[in-house]
């Protein structure tokens, strides 16, 4: 993040600073249904419980005890008296179940302690020495004693919290005043200064007081509700936020994709609550690019690395060999295959499609085959190379430019001849394909949609080394749970958001992937 035209950062505590937001919403669970099941044994309305997923976000995150309380009990239609501070955790009060809640959480935290987002330590750290202010706020009335745990307190140059909320009069999320007093406190006008939160009243608070930019932290979870709450930016992890500038791009200009390997720990933490899709090209990919496409043998270790990984979440290889070719290149049964781009699929499970535009323009391909091997016969290296859906021309061994030359003139020749058919490149190669619209990025959809995983609980990666990759790259760049991957020569044109220098790396990244899919196998 370009930190030039900024004067300060203010972070929410919870969530986004330490991991105790986990700690809040198991205790608001504790005391809520302790509360509904209580009601319901005396004969009042049978309530469901709270929902951790769903109520925890909605209707407490960010909010001020009493205000958390009244909002969840007015979501189930329940009223009961306001009371005080003084209240005692066992008053069937406002402000009774707010201590009863603080009390429950208290208990947690003396047992479990409290851990930190170490992305966020990073970049208060970075952003310390680049000479921005930074504050903290919370809801809560223990920030001090949280931060103070956790050896955090001394860092921040402002800190306003839900005791200063009390004493001041200020009125809690969506209103903006606990941000509004940090930036007053810290003597930066708003404008000059980012709201980070990982609650969506936050991000509406901070919208709300005009805040030069706003940052949510979503932390696995779907990003189109901090969208829809004004956020201007949505991320998983902190550091996510050094990946591009935040200031509007001149036209036509691009920046080199940061490496996924250098960013693991963000790609981690999106996986967060997620399952994995992986889609991988093969050719420059998996294997090395070679002369012969034949040659390509992908290795055992990478054939062990894809087959456990497969136990894990779904895989594909999608490719623009041949179908059949690319099964017969990485003998995994367990793998779906997309061939010719896409055009043909072939998985687990009774999985199965062949584009039906592109059937039809069969008889097409295979008059231009013919017409092209009697073309290149006498271009010494040039060889046709036939797919099902697609005719490769490759001249990688053609020795001259003007040879080559040759070679696109009887490539184009052909292709005059065949309204049906469209020119594609790739690395050393001109490919006839059916010319329907569909490329490797339909695919991808196609098989997100059939296999039931287009949905914000999945997170879709696109590992590709190729320009025919990069329909896939832009399909991905659309979605909030898309990832790609440039393999190679990452140059400033690609619609990846990361990139890998060469196989090796993707096998070291593979396996990073493994690692954290492992972990949360374990841990569940």
């Amino acid at each position: 993040m370009n930190t030039k035209h900024w004067k300060a950062v203010i972070l929410d505590m919870d969530g986004v600073i330490t991991q105790t937001a986990r700690v809040h919403a198991r205790a608001w669970k504790s005391m809520f249904d302790e509360f509904l099941e209580q009601r319901s044994s005396r004969g009042d309305d049978v309530q469901e419980p709270f929902d951790i997923q769903r109520d925890y976000h909605q209707y407490v995150d960010g909010k001020s005890r009493d205000d958390g309380v009244r909002s969840f009990l007015e979501s189930r239609g329940l009223r009961i008296p306001d009371g005080d501070q003084s209240e005692g955790p066992n008053w069937d009060t406002i402000a009774g179940l707010g201590n009863r809640k603080n009390a429950i959480f208290h208990e947690l935290l003396q047992e479990e302690g409290v851990a930190v987002y170490e992305d966020t330590v990073e970049q208060i750290e970075h952003w310390k020495r680049e000479g921005l202010k930074v504050a903290v706020i919370s809801s809560s009335r223990n920030c001090e004693d949280v931060l103070n745990a956790v050896s955090l307190l001394d860092t921040f140059d402002a800190k306003v919290d839900g005791n200063d909320v009390a004493e001041l009069g200020l009125d809690g999320k969506p209103s903006p005043d606990i941000f509004l007093r940090a930036a007053q406190e810290l003597g930066v006008e708003p404008s000059a200064a980012i709201v980070i939160e990982d609650a969506i009243s936050g991000v509406e608070a901070g919208r709300r007081g005009e805040f030069g930019m706003v940052v949510g932290v979503a932390r696995g979870r779907d990003a189109t509700p901090y969208r829809q709450a004004g956020a201007d930016r949505v991320v998983h992890d902190l550091r996510e936020l050094d990946m591009a500038d935040d200031d509007a791009p001149d036209e036509g200009s691009h920046k080199t994709p940061a490496s996924a390997l250098e960013q693991a720990a963000a790609i981690a933490a999106r996986m967060d609550g997620k399952q994995l899709a992986l889609f991988l090209d093969y050719d420059g990919t998996l294997t090395p690019i070679v002369r012969r496409a034949e040659d390509a043998i992908l290795s055992e270790a990478m054939r062990s690395l894809l087959a456990v990984l497969a136990e894990h979440c779904t895989v594909a290889i999608v490719s623009g060999r041949d179908r059949r070719d690319a099964e017969t290149m990485v003998q995994l049964e367990n793998l779906v295959y997309a061939g010719s781009h896409g055009f043909d699929i072939h998985g687990p499970d009774g999985l199965e499609m062949q584009h039906q535009d592109a059937r039809r323009l069969l008889p097409e391909l295979d008059a231009a085959e013919e017409k092209l091997r009697s073309q290149i016969a006498s271009i010494d290296g040039a060889r046709v190379e036939r797919k099902k859906y697609a005719i490769a021309v490759h001249y990688r061994d053609v020795s001259s430019d003007p040879e080559i030359g040759q070679v696109q003139q009887a490539v184009d020749a052909v292709l005059a001849e065949h309204a049906g058919l469209r020119k594609r490149g790739g690395k050393k190669i001109f490919e006839l394909q059916p010319d329907v619209p569909w490329d490797k990025g339909h695919a991808v959809s196609w098989l997100t949609e059939a296999l039931e995983l287009d949905h914000a609980g999945v997170l879709v990666m696109y590992l590709g080394d190729d320009v025919t990759d990069e329909d896939a790259f832009r399909v991905l760049a659309k979605k909030e749970n898309g990832i790609g991957i440039r393999v190679g020569d990452a140059d400033a044109d690609t619609q990846a958001s990361y990139c890998l220098a060469d196989c090796g790396e993707v096998e070291e990244f593979l396996q990073s992937l493994l690692c954290v899919l492992q972990t949360k196998k374990e841990e569940s």
